[in-house]
């Protein structure tokens, strides 16, 4: 993988965008490796969180201006199979059942938007800046924008996407699409202490609770009720469920958390 870079630590992944030249925009490539990328992600049985970075200046500025020109000749039906592969990256991460840490700075405009919103806990610096630009060039944020919705207030992510506006880390976390900003020091501190905090949980269920989570967004109240009990009656007894609960008991660590 070139345009990607993944190292595999004991309990978690670190996902590194690297075209920083680029300003980590995507290209066909990119696209793939991060679609095969969180389509296999959850092999690893241990890996508890994805931690996902961009390298130089900014985490991700949207889609690749030499890509765009290209697609200005491709044919209907080719911008059509484009599309789907790019649909296809942010649905393989949204159905990721390991947590998504994103660690965001500099520009994140256009498809980056889409990325930051597939994330489970987004963490800004304060002087990031975001914008749904496709507008500007004629465009709409069409792939991105069922998953933009599925996170942001509905009204903010109308107004941005229609005005085009930059906006910054407080706005976005006003609206819902990030979970935290501060300055560049306090931000990576608080992404230490986020990682840390969800490494402490056991595997199984952290992918079962975000299994729970695409689960609920469709399902209707009967649904939920059925889901939910047979979700927790079955955590109780698996192995996992009764480490825990001895584990708490015994005033020790489950034997999932490093010593």
């Amino acid at each position: 993988m070139q345009n990607i870079q993944v190292h595999k630590e004991t309990d978690h992944y670190v996902l590194k965008l690297n075209r920083p030249e680029k300003h980590n925009a995507f290209n066909p490539e990119m696209i793939a490796e991060l679609t095969d990328f969180f389509s296999k992600a959850a092999e690893n049985k241990f890996a508890r969180a994805v931690v996902m970075v961009g390298a130089g200046p900014s985490f991700c500025s949207g889609a690749d201006i030499e890509w765009m020109q290209s697609m200005a000749g491709f044919s209907f039906e080719q911008n059509r199979e484009d599309a789907d592969r790019l649909f296809e990256m942010f649905d393989a991460a949204d159905r990721c059942p390991i947590p998504i840490i994103g660690y965001l700075q500099g520009s994140i405009f256009g498809g980056g938007l889409g990325l930051v919103s597939i994330c489970d806990i987004a963490i800004a610096e304060a002087n990031a800046k975001f914008c749904f630009s496709e507008a500007r060039l004629g465009l709409i944020p069409a792939v991105i924008s069922s998953f933009v919705m599925r996170k942001m207030r509905a009204n903010k992510a109308r107004e941005y996407m229609l005005t085009a506006a930059p906006f910054g880390a407080p706005q976005a976390y006003e609206a819902g699409l990030i979970e935290h900003f501060e300055r560049e020091l306090e931000a990576r501190e608080y992404m230490a202490h986020t990682l840390q905090s969800i490494t402490h949980n056991g595997p199984e269920a952290l992918q079962e609770l975000k299994k729970l989570f695409r689960f609920l967004r469709t399902a209707s109240p009967e649904e939920a009720r059925a889901e939910s009990g047979r979700q927790i009656a079955e955590r109780r007894v698996s192995g996992e469920g009764q480490e825990g609960l001895a584990s708490f008991l015994q005033k020790r660590k489950p034997a999932w958390v490093r010593q």
